[in-house]
């Protein structure tokens, strides 16, 4: 099965944040390398644990940076953005990175409701649910509208340029019936949605409706995984990971704490619940271990791919995390 990594940048405790898109470029040299399918870059904005708020910017330097390695957004989140944009974004990426550039697609902000309003710039469009109309607008800029239509004369450039392969996010039920209609690929965001993958997954698969764009139904499952050089160190990193999420989910986001700064945090009981009711969102241990927990979970799910996201507040260990994890998972080396 194929293995690919899902990065959002995170911004450890102490540093710069935008050291941490130096880290990015690294991490995909060292994922290209280890044999890695794609590498995508999410779009998140107003978190002080993550810097990925540009991923177009990030794809154009990491495509730059690698040279075989698949290189995507994961997703760019469709009603942040013009529809002509994004068109015009990825034409561009594909015609500098032939055969290489994916466009995965989400509807949510990425974001808190007041920075989802400055993204979007009025009340209306903020509570609009139109993604399969700007969905429909984007692939027309590139495909042609009907006769008639206003936009009609209006094409993105480069028009010699596809629009890359297209990639429906979600973390409900929602994401895979657009990706099903649209006859797109799907990724389902386990990492942190709640439903059963498998459920979403099989409706995906059963529903999927074929177009002339498309190369049949695939699904990606996205799971979070901390690899660690032995059992110990592996859980005392996904502890500052469990912190950096409880700060999130608690309206006190910062930077990725680090094993030790969530050693000291005196955890309250209610805490210590919460973080045991996450648990199960993230595979840790050695690699054999987590490896094996990854492969029972796409089995289970029907996933045709994985795509994993570390978050390790040193960026060292990050890497050696998916270094580890392709070794024993049996990817070839580039």
């Amino acid at each position: 099965m194929p293995l690919s990594v899902l990065d959002l940048s995170p911004v450890p405790a102490g540093t710069r944040p935008s050291q941490a898109l130096h880290e990015t470029l690294e991490l995909a040299r060292i994922a290209e390398a280890a044999g890695y399918h794609r590498f995508w870059l999410a779009e998140h904005h107003n978190i002080p644990s993550v810097a990925s708020s540009t991923p177009e910017v990030m794809i154009a330097a990491v495509a730059a940076a690698t040279s075989t390695i698949r290189v995507g957004s994961g997703g760019i989140m469709l009603p942040n953005h013009s529809p002509l944009k994004v068109a015009e974004t990825f034409r561009v990426l594909g015609g500098l990175y032939p055969d290489r550039i994916d466009l995965g697609l989400g509807r949510a902000p990425g974001t808190d409701q007041r920075t989802a309003l400055a993204l979007r710039r009025s009340r209306e469009a903020l509570g609009a649910d139109d993604f399969t109309e700007q969905y429909a607008e984007l692939r027309a800029y590139a495909e042609g509208f009907p006769a008639g239509h206003p936009f009609e004369p209006i094409s993105a450039q480069p028009d010699d340029v596809p629009l890359p392969p297209v990639w429906i996010l979600g973390s409900s039920t929602y994401g895979g019936q657009a990706a099903a209609a649209l006859g797109t690929g799907f990724a389902y965001a386990g990492h942190f949605g709640t439903l059963d993958p498998a459920g979403v997954i099989s409706a995906y698969k059963r529903d999927y409706q074929r177009f002339e764009h498309d190369g049949g139904p695939h699904a990606i499952l996205a799971l979070a995984a901390i690899v660690g050089e032995t059992e110990e160190r592996a859980q005392q990193l996904a502890r500052a990971n469990a912190l950096s999420m409880l700060r999130l989910r608690t309206g006190r986001p910062g930077p990725l704490p680090s094993p030790e700064e969530a050693a000291a945090y005196p955890w309250s009981e209610a805490e210590e619940a919460a973080v045991e009711e996450w648990a199960g969102l993230v595979s840790v241990g050695t690699a054999d271990q987590v490896a094996a927990d990854l492969q029972r979970r796409a089995a289970a799910a029907g996933a045709d791919e994985l795509i994993i996201t570390t978050n390790i507040h040193d960026p060292a260990e990050r890497r050696r995390s998916f270094e580890l994890l392709a070794q024993t998972w049996g990817l070839k080396p580039r």
